[in-house]
């Protein structure tokens, strides 16, 4: 298996975790020190896991990989997300609608772990779509 395949697998096993809710296997994936970057902001695992938690368990979201590029340590990825506002999160009571949009990610892999997450996603237009407003 070529560095690249490796670092996709990584990658794959990132959004499997995402999408089973599994926090730990997320934290297992990450250096202890990685960087994640995302529209909410940046940190280390302790600061990102709040925010995961809520997009996981209020608007159920779900990653579904349509396209992984690598090239030596860097994956991106491109996704379709999608999710029902199940469960209160970010300070607003659910919804009961969906959403759905592209979202991008890119990975430095290090040693098989994720060194540094930068996550892109079109918030805006999932808030307009779950309903919320005055957030």
């Amino acid at each position: 298996m070529t560095l690249e395949e490796q670092n996709k697998a990584v990658v794959m096993r990132y959004v499997e975790a995402f999408n089973r809710g599994d926090l730990q296997a997320l934290r297992s994936l990450l250096h202890d020190d990685a960087e994640i970057q995302g529209v909410m902001g940046k940190g280390l695992f302790e600061r990102i896991e709040p925010v995961w938690r809520q997009l996981i368990e209020g608007y159920g979201m779900q990653l579904r990989v349509e396209e992984l590029v690598a090239e030596e340590n860097i994956v991106a990825a491109r996704y379709t997300e999608t999710g029902t506002f199940k469960a209160p999160a970010f300070g607003h009571q659910p919804t009961g609608k969906s959403y759905e949009l592209v979202a991008m990610e890119f990975f430095e892999i290090r040693e098989g772990r994720i060194k540094r997450r930068w996550g892109a996603r079109d918030s805006a237009s999932q808030l307009r779509q779950l309903g919320v407003t005055g957030g």
